[in-house]
């Protein structure tokens, strides 16, 4: 019943800004606004979302190295696509995560062990796409032009998940403290996994290099992201900057992870129709941007259920 209620909640949240987004634009501009996107550069937007993927399978790789686990880059690669249509076609976030942590799970010794790593990739991942937003905030402010996010906070949303992530890294055992409690549940189970948990996060402590490395890989994702909406936003002849994207994009990846509805649909497009209006353009062009963006990411991950079936097959 509560789950049912949960997701209950979620598509009503979802339909509920959807309707009331559509119902108040010219919804023949926006697809008007659509028809005009050049397949040429929509093509591109396809080429520049391989290279996302790739760029996250090899992050993920260093990281499992640094633990010292085996496993090919094709292997990740093809993990990642799986996970990738898993995360846009399920009613969660977080479905591509247990792919990937099944996948590896075997080869890393524990489902533990293979959680720390996809949790710590994802955790890296907000601290670089909280900076790239931070750096984009300050250099539209300097520049004089209209900035809807306060680049401060941003700065301190850095700071804080940095500060976090070292904690976590260099002090293991105040997480295996903090944990204790979970003991009551099942006592021998939950001190194994605790235990494995501190383990896996000394071994990331030895290993800063590939952290730098998957920290340098964050930002090159969160910078190939944004050039995707570029290339998306010129095919539709939207006129946004690059630096205000390279704010709008980050903020709006930490929006649609909120559990608040069915994959960020509402919400994420509510955000894009805030920003525009400050920056003073059209509704349409923004909802019309999300659309696209989300529709052309679903597009690219149906690959991801190529893969799936044919690795069943072998």
């Amino acid at each position: 019943m509560r789950s049912f209620i949960s997701w209950s909640v979620k598509i009503l949240v979802s339909g509920g800004l959807l309707y009331w987004l559509l119902s108040k634009i010219d919804r023949g501009q926006l697809w008007q606004t659509l028809q005009h996107a050049s397949p040429a550069w929509l093509g591109c937007a396809m080429a520049l979302y391989l290279l996302v993927v790739l760029v996250s399978a090899w992050r993920w790789h260093r990281l499992l190295d640094a633990q010292h686990v085996l496993a090919t880059l094709p292997q990740l690669f093809a993990s990642f696509m799986v996970a990738t249509f898993f995360n846009n076609f399920l009613p969660s976030n977080i479905g591509g995560d247990v792919i990937r942590i099944g996948d590896t799970a075997k080869a890393a010794g524990s489902r533990t062990r293979a959680a720390t790593i996809v949790l710590l990739d994802r955790a890296i991942g907000l601290v670089g796409l909280a900076f790239v937003a931070a750096l984009a905030a300050t250099i539209v402010t300097e520049l004089g032009d209209n900035e809807p996010f306060n680049p401060l906070w941003l700065w301190l949303g850095m700071a804080g998940g940095s500060i976090v992530i070292v904690g976590a890294l260099f002090y293991p055992k105040l997480i295996g403290t903090a944990l204790k409690p979970l003991r009551v549940f099942h006592q021998e189970w939950v001190s194994l996994q605790i235990s494995r948990l501190i383990h896996a996060l000394e071994k990331f402590s030895e290993s800063p290099w590939a952290l730098v490395q998957c920290f340098v890989g964050a930002l090159f994702v969160q910078t190939v992201i944004i050039a995707f909406y570029v290339v998306l936003a010129y095919a539709m002849h939207i006129p946004v900057s690059v630096f205000q994207l390279a704010v709008l994009i980050p903020m709006s990846f930490v929006v649609q992870m909120l559990p608040l509805s069915v994959n960020g649909f509402g919400v994420r497009e509510s955000l894009f129709v805030f920003y525009f209006a400050r920056l003073g353009l059209p509704k349409e062009s923004a909802i019309a941007l999300s659309f696209l963006g989300q529709a052309m990411i679903m597009l690219f991950s149906v690959s991801g259920a190529v893969v799936m079936a044919m690795r069943k097959k072998t």
